[in-house]
């Protein structure tokens, strides 16, 4: 019958979207990363698991994936967005700013990791060949569990993904050094490198001719597609050009994440990068969950039971030796030792192109494809644990940072010494200190988040643990020499305990203060703020002006009624607070002085 379904590839499709649609929602509701949700229901489902009883009950068949191979390609075309989706939000500008991380850093973690495993599996008995493939196979690092863990703009993400993208790069080149190696091809006196350089200098053409089309045609393409203001045909445009891209470097013999990423790059410098990443993500989402359900039908309990003790020395021993490689790596090349410990041990396990590492060490002969089978349960293995990994890694960076008790006391007594204090980190608190930044004035912020100051610290911010609602904090901040007290925290009572506290202490201190609205404005100057900010007032004002302009109100009247709803605002302030002048809520610009 023409059009029928295909039963198999239905049970398929009902398996993954129910692991997306329920299984997923329930492991987020219990605070459980959804990497692994989606490997143990792959573990569940697949040949090894509930696809093993099908013989025995019928009706398992159609909650089970019993043909891996048929989902691969969802699975490839995870990876292969999950690659555009960084491209969208970097720029040439940035990755040419990240040329010595990556060539640096990312190329001596790579080489480090994968020499030093080598070596001790050729201790333990494994051939040179097979050393050396096993060696840089583990070292690789996955850059589709990692990556959306922890995005590319933060400290352990940047060093992270300069890291994996070396590697990225780097998988096509390892996969022809393994042919080199092969015994059937060592012999020869050519050898494979013929063919490397050929496929060098095609893949180089490629992107060169990518670039320059890319640059010409993109913004024409999505125009065309935007004017059709449908949402389906510039959809269409968006899978196109990655799907294209992807097939240009495989044809070139590269990797076919090295044009998805190309093509990320390329539309992101066009004025349609936002509407593409919002249109691509659903897709990516789902395929990268498809990609991690075959990751955990490499599993097989059976065989972890009966080899466990020999799987755990093995992931232990890739795990550590990779921690302390690219940790060390990173500490020497400046990080902080909360980032470089962090990004070591969230790098730590092996990656999906372990796997294609691994079938080509086997398929050159170098490693006995029993041996392929070992590691790559100790790759799945590895993927399944990089989300415990992950918070292992902010816990102990978290730590270390706490621990740094003389490197605070000095910066709290350098700080402080006619520095402004800033106390809270939250959104505005890191506003405050930007700006304080950019204008060159010193200041040392306060916070009594761990999670807070830890991340703080990891971008460089001068910062101090600390509970200021206990006076032994505000007496070690020696607040007497401070130039200035911004009270930043979202605590009503305690910014007015704090201010009054303080005043006492130091009667000509300025403390400018967040305020929630005008009644705690009015509290915070009876308790002796010099400045009160009433958050919500200024962002109402500048919300009631623009909406009276768009509705057609003339601007002269509209300005008046602001001007005249702030000066009634003052006063009331000014009377609750028992002031002998008005507060000023609002600095005057220069243009503004009447």
């Amino acid at each position: 019958m023409a059009g029928a379904i295909n039963p198999q590839s239905f049970s398929d499709s009902l398996v993954i979207l129910g692991a997306a649609g329920l299984v997923i929602p329930g492991f987020a509701r219990l605070r459980i990363s959804p990497v692994i949700g989606f490997i143990l229901v792959g573990l569940a489902v697949g040949p090894s698991g509930l696809g093993a009883l099908v013989g025995e009950y019928p009706w398992l068949y159609h909650v089970t994936i019993s043909n891996k191979s048929a989902i691969e390609p969802f699975a490839e075309l995870g990876v292969i967005l999950l690659l555009f989706s960084i491209g969208l939000e970097l720029s040439f500008r940035r990755l040419w700013s990240m040329r010595a991380q990556v060539f640096g850093v990312g190329a001596a973690e790579l080489l480090g990791s994968g020499i030093l495993i080598g070596l001790g599996l050729y201790f333990l008995g494994q051939p040179a060949g097979g050393a050396i493939g096993l060696g840089l196979a583990l070292a690789l690092s996955s850059t589709a569990v990692v990556l959306p863990m922890v995005g590319t703009e933060s400290a352990v993400g940047r060093a992270a993904f300069s890291m994996l993208l070396f590697e990225d790069l780097a998988l096509v080149p390892i996969i022809f050094m393994l042919g080199a190696l092969a015994p059937s091809v060592a012999a020869s006196p050519e050898g494979p490198w013929n063919e490397l350089a050929d496929i060098l200098l095609k893949s180089g053409i490629t992107i060169a001719v990518m670039l320059v089309l890319g640059r010409l045609c993109l913004p024409h393409i999505f125009s065309q597609a935007a004017r059709t203001k449908s949402p389906e045909v510039f959809l269409a445009a968006s899978l196109l050009v990655v799907i294209v891209s992807s097939l240009a470097t495989s044809i070139a013999g590269l990797s076919p994440i090295v044009g998805a990423l190309l093509a990320g790059l390329l539309i992101a410098e066009t004025d349609y990068h936002g509407e593409v990443e919002v249109m691509t993500a659903p897709f990516k989402g789902l395929a990268l969950g498809v990609f991690l359900i075959t990751v955990g039908m490499g599993l097989d309990v059976r065989v972890i039971i009966a080899n466990w003790p020999n799987l755990v020395l093995a992931v232990a021993g890739v795990v550590l030796t990779k921690i302390i490689v690219t940790a060390a790596l990173l500490y020497l090349s400046g990080a902080r030792k909360g980032v470089a410990m962090e990004v070591g041990v969230l790098m730590s396990s092996p990656s999906e192109t372990t796997l294609i590492v691994l079938s080509a060490a086997a398929a050159a002969q170098l490693i006995l494809p029993s041996t392929a089978a070992f590691w790559q349960i100790v790759t799945a293995i590895g993927l399944t644990i990089t989300p415990i990994l992950a918070r292992l890694g902010h816990d102990i960076a978290r730590r270390l940072e706490m621990a740094l008790g003389e490197e605070t006391a000095e910066a709290s007594q350098e700080h402080t010494e006619a520095a402004a204090v800033v106390i809270g980190f939250g959104r505005v608190g890191r506003m405050v200190c930007d700006l304080l930044t950019v204008h060159k004035q010193r200041f040392i912020v306060v916070e009594s988040d761990p999670d807070m100051v830890a991340e703080a610290r990891r971008s460089g911010y001068p910062i101090l643990f600390g509970d200021v609602s206990r006076a032994e904090m505000l007496d070690k901040l020696r607040l007497g020499h401070a130039r200035a007290l911004i009270l930043t925290m979202d605590d009503p009572v305690l910014s007015v305990r704090v201010t009054k506290r303080v005043r006492g202490w130091v009667p000509d201190l300025p403390i400018i203060a967040r305020a929630r609205d005008t009644d705690h404005a009015a509290q915070l100057y009876r308790a002796g703020a010099s400045d009160a900010v009433p958050e919500t007032l200024e962002s109402s004002l500048q919300l009631a002006e623009t909406a009276l302009v768009d509705l057609g109100v003339a601007m002269g009247p509209v300005i008046a009624s602001i001007h005249q709803t702030r000066e009634d605002l003052r006063m009331g302030i000014k009377d609750a607070a028992q002031l002998e002048t008005a507060p000023k809520l609002r600095r005057l610009r220069p243009d503004e002085v009447p």
